[in-house]
């Protein structure tokens, strides 16, 4: 199979790129036009394109161009069916690639990456993100599913270490998606399958390569976890991601990674260890676009608590998450109420992203309840009797009133 040139692939891609505001994705799928992912729908590319739709041939040459023979990506296709890799268009952007098969054909979704690292505030993320990066050692989770911005959200909490801190940061990355520049900690970035070949093997490195802080791209089984625990444990902070919902979902996906006779001492593990678990949605904004919307949970006697005995009917995390607004904290249904009443998503968004729909519809009730009822107070007009006549028929307060003391007021 023959390989599109590289000029042509930068073509296609730049003018793809190009045809919209707020694209994060871009589809090759044969039997289909090239497509965008735009504020998370999904559109036909208006670019002009030779073929109506791309054929399997049309669609693997270009995939091939970006595998270039990469031995390690090659044998990825061949095993597992699909394989990550990263793409830049000079000058302008990079990808974050996916290339796998489906159909017996070759499709593939680059996610266009932002060039410059994003900081806390760009993101428009609550203050408490600011007391996150202050941790000297334990484990930092950013969960949600793909395509939510934990990438994003991982990079600010690192380029605010890079700002502040003078220390040593290695990220193990699948692949490196922000070029973190010198300022004044030093990064070693090392990406999956060009600089370590697996996740344990990396983190064991890392731990000899002398960092205060490691960000594991992903944590994706029990070796890697127990690792993470052992750097958490023994001075290292660690920035990692799980594809989890809630705080809750989180500590039963890492118990689930061990065995059952194994539970208790890795319960008594994470309370030593975990610092905060942040959960992560892109949710659509009322008036266009995605809004981002966060649960948080810190470490309290409360949480350890709860991790080290587990949840019940009178020890829940959602409840002491909420119960602990003054340090930060917030559930997903207390950020997406506050986005509706600052008319940011409608009624509908908020019900469908939340985690707890009866408590959502209760609350969205209880603030519409109120709306209704709250009335401006510009909107009373205040009215006086005349002390020299009480019969008389009330009129309107106004300045061009006789200096009279009033008797009563009624208002109407």
């Amino acid at each position: 199979m023959e390989k599109v040139s590289n000029e042509e692939l930068d073509r296609l891609l730049l003018a793809m790129v190009k045809s919209a505001e707020g694209i994060s994705d871009l589809l090759f799928v044969a039997g289909k036009p090239p497509q965008i992912e735009v504020h998370g729908a999904l559109e036909t590319s208006a670019i002009e394109f030779p073929e109506k739709v791309l054929s399997a041939e049309r669609t693997e040459s270009l995939a091939r161009t970006i595998l270039n023979e990469n031995p390690k990506l090659l044998r990825d296709l061949q095993e597992h069916g699909s394989c990550d890799c990263s793409y830049e268009l000079k000058n302008f952007c990079r990808f974050r690639v996916n290339i796998y098969r489906q159909s017996g054909s070759f499709a593939m979704v680059l996610r266009r990456l932002q060039p410059l690292v994003p900081s806390l505030d760009m993101l428009g993320l609550a203050p408490v993100f600011h007391e996150i990066v202050k941790e000297k050692t334990g484990l930092i989770f950013v969960t949600g599913g793909s395509g939510n911005g934990k990438t994003t959200t991982l990079a600010a909490l690192l380029n605010e270490i890079n700002a502040t801190e003078k220390v040593h940061v290695v990220t193990l990355e699948d692949p490196v998606e922000f070029l973190h520049p010198p300022l004044k900690s030093t990064f070693s970035q090392r990406e999956l399958g060009r600089d370590f070949f697996n996740f344990p093997d990396g983190l064991r490195a890392a731990l000899r390569q002398a960092p205060k802080v490691i960000l594991v791209g992903e944590i994706r089984d029990r070796e890697t976890m127990e690792i993470a625990l052992t750097a958490g444990e023994t001075g290292h902070l660690v920035f990692s991601t799980l594809h989890t919902i809630s705080a809750g979902q989180t500590i039963n996906r890492i118990l689930g990674m061990f065995t059952k006779d194994e539970e208790q001492q890795v319960r008594e593990r994470l309370e030593g260890t975990l610092r905060y678990i942040v959960g992560q949605r892109l949710v659509p904004k009322k008036q266009g676009g995605r809004l981002l919307v966060t649960e948080l949970m810190g470490s309290s006697l409360r949480t350890r608590e709860v991790i080290q005995q587990g949840e019940n009917d009178n020890r829940r995390l959602h409840d002491i998450i909420e119960a602990g607004s003054s340090s930060g904290w917030h559930s997903f249904e207390q950020s997406l109420l506050k986005a509706y009443e600052e008319d940011l998503v409608t009624e509908e968004t908020a019900l469908l992203y939340c985690v707890n729909k009866p408590t959502m519809r209760q609350r969205l009730d209880i603030s519409n309840s109120r709306r209704r009822t709250a009335k401006p107070i510009d909107a009373v007009s205040m009215m006086v009797v005349p002390a020299a006549d009480s019969s008389t028929t009330p009129v309107a307060a106004s300045t061009a009133a006789p200096a009279v003391k009033p008797k009563a007021a009624t208002a109407h």
